[in-house]
């Protein structure tokens, strides 16, 4: 298997860093879209090698950073964590961001506390996918046990939104990443991609999507749309910058 890109610089919108980790995986594991679990080791000691190389490549331009891996901020080791603190340091990024399931929400209050104590501001995004609760729980199998978006969102900063699938119109998507600016500072939209998962994207609607619905917040400062899951240039296996 290729190795895959875990670093790049993402210039537009939001600027930051970003870092693709690795760790103990997805504790969930049933979302029936999702094969991103599949990046994990069990070995502590080779992931942080691993990160500690990637984490090497953070330069600070921004002074932001995202470092996302196959699961949430739970699952990377602690010496992976004592890195990510450090490079912060170092590198004078003064903001955060991480990714959370709502399972491992009453996380999140620490991890905020740590890294303010040096500074760092926390963002934590959440993978909601839709605010369809119905279709979310029964097709989609996230693992979110409640309806309210307001009170989804209320742990967090930023959310995920998943677009393309069997079902959903393009009144529906525009429903959601409303919905998310109402609730959330930012949202971020994955136009769905073939994977190994059961779910897969219809292509009739990621046409509706792309041409009824990503053209509305394109350009929108507070809406970051993928059309590709690599667009921020990690998880593919070409060059990351």
């Amino acid at each position: 298997m290729a190795e895959l890109c875990r670093y790049a610089a993402i210039p537009d919108k939001n600027p930051r860093e970003i870092v693709l980790l690795r760790g103990s995986g997805c504790k969930w594991r049933r979302c029936r879209f999702c094969d991103y679990h599949l990046d994990f080791s069990r070995d502590e000691a080779a992931n942080f090698a691993l990160n500690r190389a990637v984490l090497a490549q953070v330069t600070g331009r921004y002074g932001r950073l995202e470092a996302i891996n196959s699961g949430s901020f739970v699952d990377l080791d602690a010496g992976t964590m004592a890195e990510i603190g450090r490079v912060c340091t170092a590198k004078g990024v003064h903001t955060l961001h991480f990714e959370c399931h709502w399972r491992d929400r009453a996380a999140i209050p620490a991890l905020r506390a740590r890294f303010v104590a040096q500074g760092v501001e926390t963002r934590i995004k959440i993978g909601v996918e839709t605010f369809d609760a119905l279709f979310r729980e029964c097709y989609l199998d996230k693992g979110i046990d409640e309806a309210d978006p307001a009170k989804i969102a209320a742990p967090f900063d930023e959310c995920c939104l998943l677009a393309g699938l069997p079902g959903q119109t393009a009144e529906s998507m525009a429903r959601d990443i409303e919905t998310g600016l109402r609730h959330f500072r930012r949202v971020c939209v994955n136009l769905m991609t073939g994977n190994t998962a059961p779910v897969q994207p219809d292509p009739a609607v990621r046409a509706v999507f792309v041409r009824e619905v990503a053209p509305r917040w394109m350009c929108d400062p507070r809406v970051d749309i993928l059309l590709e899951n690599t667009d921020f240039g990690v998880g593919g296996t070409g060059n990351a910058e």
